[in-house]
């Protein structure tokens, strides 16, 4: 597998395997509608704009909460020594720094991002940690992989797939990397309990970006965070795109009433 490329291998803006083509069509930017190429550049805008004070604001927003969704994201993959695992929108290396010492040096985690700046946080920030060792960081498109197929036992995206430009072609992509019987986990953002909802909208619409402004110095992005949760698929909506990408045995769990849902799929066996 090529996969030791770094993030420095690559220009800033600039992901392996991007399309240069003229793309038709459009889609949601939060509550915008943009044309599909211009998507993809505002979003690497706003996880450039983020990134210095990304780890901070995601304890802020979540109060925490986010490190136990993860940790519950990595328990469930089941991953074992050996393994090779790509964390795909794994900018700043919170599911990485868990995998790492999991699969070991005869394992390989890579960690795949369309955003230099985010891949650039999250190398300097593990390898102050001294985990180098097994780990890889390429800049990607999650909808168009650097890599060979049937490569990995497991795949995980985390608070990313809500970003990406077409949903349907990146959970392809997804299965095509896969080995034959392995694991993709969505961990999304997605539709809470009634009883929850109000409240997470108040939360979400009148205090993350107003957060957002005052420690990231940037209330837009924010507010396309936000935005961008509630145009994303509910939980039977996703699950089926899974089944639609060709994956088997999926299911969700949702987290924190609903708040947030962890969707699985596997890899048929061949």
């Amino acid at each position: 597998m090529s996969a030791d490329r770094s993030d420095e291998d690559a220009r800033p803006g600039e992901a392996a395997g991007e399309r240069t083509d003229q793309e038709q069509g459009t889609t949601h930017f939060g509550f915008q509608e943009v044309p599909l190429g211009e998507k993809r550049r505002r979003v690497r805008g706003v996880f450039d704009s983020v990134a210095p004070s990304y780890d901070l604001m995601n304890d802020l927003m979540s109060g925490g909460l986010h490190r136990y969704w993860k940790r519950y994201t990595v328990w469930r993959a089941q991953a074992r020594a050996g393994d090779r695992v790509l964390d795909v929108a794994g900018g700043t290396g919170d599911l990485a720094r868990q995998f790492a010492p999991i699969v070991g040096l005869r394992g390989r985690v890579v960690v795949a991002d369309i955003n230099h700046e985010m891949l650039r946080v999250g190398r300097r920030r593990l390898a102050d940690e001294g985990l180098v060792g097994n780990l890889d960081w390429v800049t990607a498109d999650a909808e168009a992989m650097p890599l060979p197929d049937d490569q990995f036992d497991v795949i995980t995206v985390a608070f990313g797939l809500r970003n990406m430009t077409r949903k349907g072609r990146a959970l392809q992509e997804f299965l095509r990397l896969l080995k034959p019987g392995g694991q993709l986990l969505v961990l999304e953002f997605s539709h809470p309990v009634w009883p929850l909802k109000p409240f997470y909208d108040a939360y979400s619409f009148k205090i993350i970006p107003r957060l957002g402004e005052l420690i990231a110095g940037d209330r837009e992005s924010y507010q396309y965070l936000v935005e961008s949760i509630r145009q994303h698929p509910d939980q039977p909506t996703l699950a089926e795109m899974f089944s639609d990408a060709g994956f088997t045995r999926t299911g969700y769990t949702n987290l924190t009433g609903g708040i947030v849902a962890l969707h699985t799929g596997f890899k048929a066996q061949a």
